[in-house]
């Protein structure tokens, strides 16, 4: 786990990790939400829709966007603020992601970084965009 602190960071510093989504994963997902749209647990039903699989929560690949900041940027001193983000393509279970994130601003009077955000599969291909503010705890 980092531990960056404010001062340490630059514009530009970037942070990524790897992760496999899994069926698994969206089970639990739906076990803790409560989300059993069809779209995300029936396979048969996803393929009719058009889509190559089950669809993995937007929400589920969006919450490595918590793993990005609590353990990696800035690491054990953040506390994420604000979250913006968009879905550009779907992510099916056994696919490999890649979580990156930069330093895009940084607020000396409160201690706050701007992140871009972005998750891509294996193949490059983005599947998030967006920004997260997050606050270094001293």
């Amino acid at each position: 786990m980092n531990n960056y602190g404010f001062e340490e960071l630059e514009i530009g510093h970037s942070e990524s990790f790897p992760v496999t989504l899994t069926a698994e994963m969206m089970q639990a997902f739906m076990g803790l939400t409560g989300d059993a749209n069809p779209l995300h647990n029936d396979r048969e039903y996803a393929l009719k829709e058009g889509f190559d699989d089950t669809v993995a929560y937007g929400m589920l690949t969006a919450s490595f966007l918590s793993t990005l900041a609590g353990v990696y940027l800035p690491g054990e001193k953040s506390l994420i603020q604000n979250v913006e983000i968009k879905f550009m393509k779907p992510v099916y279970p056994g696919d490999s992601l890649t979580v990156e994130g930069t330093v895009a601003e940084k607020n000396e009077a409160y201690k706050v970084l701007k992140l871009k955000v972005n998750i891509r599969k294996s193949s490059g291909e983005k599947v998030l965009r967006g920004s997260m503010q997050v606050g270094i705890r001293s």
